[in-house]
C-alpha cells in the first residue's frame, strides 16, 4: 500500500510548500501549478493513472483536486475502481468508510454551489459595469481619423510593410482595419 500525494496551486506565482510540508509522510507526490477549472492537468492524471488497488491518495483540500462535483465524483469513481481511497487532510475525509464518502460528497457540492455563486456574482458585477457604460476588452489601437487615414495610404498604394511600421500595428491588425466591415 502506497501514500500518494497530490498537491496543487492555481497560477505559477503561488508556492507549493505549505502542501507539500503537509503531504511529506507520502511515499509518491504528484505536483503541478495550473488553475484546478482547466482540463489540461497532466500531473493529476498521472497521479490517477499511477496509484494501485489498495493505495491511498491523499490531497490537503477537496478544492485541490476537483473544482466542479461533476469531476471530482469521476474521480471519486475512478479511485473507487481501482480500489483506491481518498483522504483529505484539512477537512478530515477518509473514503475507506461510508461516513467519510457522505462527508466527501457533502462537501464536493458544497464546494461546487461556492463555485456557481461566486461566477453569478461575477457576472452581476459585469452587467452593472456595462449598464454604466464601462467598455471591457481591448481599446482599439486607432482612432476614427487613424483609420480613414491608414485606408487613404493604403489606396495611394503604400505597403502593408510600411503602413505595420508607421502604425506599430501586426499585419493582421491592419487588414481589419483595412476590411470593409469596419467603421
Amino acid at each position: 500500500m502506497a501514500k500518494v500525494g497530490y498537491a496543487r496551486v492555481s497560477s505559477v506565482g503561488q508556492s507549493l510548500d505549505v502542501q507539500r510540508e503537509k503531504l511529506s509522510e507520502c511515499d509518491k507526490l504528484f505536483e503541478e501549478k495550473r488553475s484546478g477549472t482547466t482540463n489540461a492537468r497532466p500531473q493529476l492524471k498521472e497521479c490517477l493513472s499511477y496509484v494501485r488497488d489498495g493505495d491511498q491518495l491523499i490531497v490537503t483540500r477537496i478544492d485541490r483536486l476537483a473544482r466542479s462535483t461533476l469531476h471530482l465524483c469521476q474521480i471519486a469513481e475512478t479511485l473507487r475502481e481501482k480500489g483506491v481511497d481518498l483522504i483529505v487532510l484539512d477537512q478530515n475525509i477518509d473514503t475507506s468508510d461510508a461516513t467519510g464518502r457522505l462527508l466527501f460528497n457533502m462537501l464536493g457540492a458544497i464546494g461546487q454551489f461556492e463555485t456557481e455563486i461566486r461566477a453569478e456574482r461575477q457576472m452581476d458585477g459585469i452587467k452593472k459595469a456595462k449598464d454604466r457604460g464601462v467598455q471591457f476588452g481591448k481599446q482599439p489601437a486607432l482612432t476614427d481619423d487613424q483609420i480613414v487615414e491608414l485606408r487613404d495610404k493604403r489606396k495611394q498604394g503604400n505597403l502593408i510593410k510600411d503602413l505595420m511600421a508607421e502604425y506599430s500595428l501586426s499585419k493582421a491588425t491592419i487588414y481589419r482595419y483595412l476590411s470593409k466591415n469596419q467603421a
